[in-house]
């Protein structure tokens, strides 16, 4: 061990508990738009898009396939974040409200932009003048994403608390 080492403070073990609730939070709503509102309303209700629409219908199927695990991961995981924080202490509830609400839009927006737009692997629907759509799309994820960060502002710990 160098000298340099020797002289800092032990950190291991100790967690921000507000950088955990956030992230928390975040992934879940990262993991809640992606499964639930994404793939469950407009993959398999409305079945308006799949996840890669490039190629065939067997494509799309295992696209949506793989998609779902995934986001279905990233909501385990902030669960398990979740837990983790209840486990060493108090959960600041409206601070991971906000952070859920952030990733809901953050997870909105990417997609709507990333994949429909930059990407174009899919769009919102087919057949259909996309203006409205994309409007709809963009506008609310841009709208949950600000209110999630108002939030998240107006929850955040007192300096001295940090």
């Amino acid at each position: 061990m160098s000298a340099a080492a020797a002289r800092r403070p032990d950190r291991r073990g100790k967690r921000n508990p507000d950088r955990r609730t956030v992230a928390s939070g975040f992934l879940f709503g990262c993991g809640i738009a992606a499964a639930m509102i994404d793939l469950f309303i407009f993959h398999l209700g409305l079945q308006w898009h799949h996840f890669y629409d490039l190629s065939t219908t067997q494509v799309a199927l295992t696209a949506d396939g793989f998609f779902h695990a995934f986001a279905w991961f990233i909501t385990v995981w902030g669960l398990f974040l979740l837990a983790d924080v209840r486990r060493r202490g108090h959960v600041a509830w409206p601070r991971w409200t906000a952070a859920v609400i952030t990733g809901v839009g953050f997870f909105q927006l990417f997609d709507g932009v990333v994949n429909h737009k930059i990407l174009g692997i899919h769009q919102v629907r087919y057949g259909v003048d996309l203006l409205p759509y994309d409007v709809a799309w963009i506008g609310s994820a841009i709208v949950l994403l600000l209110i999630g960060l108002a939030m998240l502002w107006r929850t955040r710990p007192a300096a001295s608390s940090r």
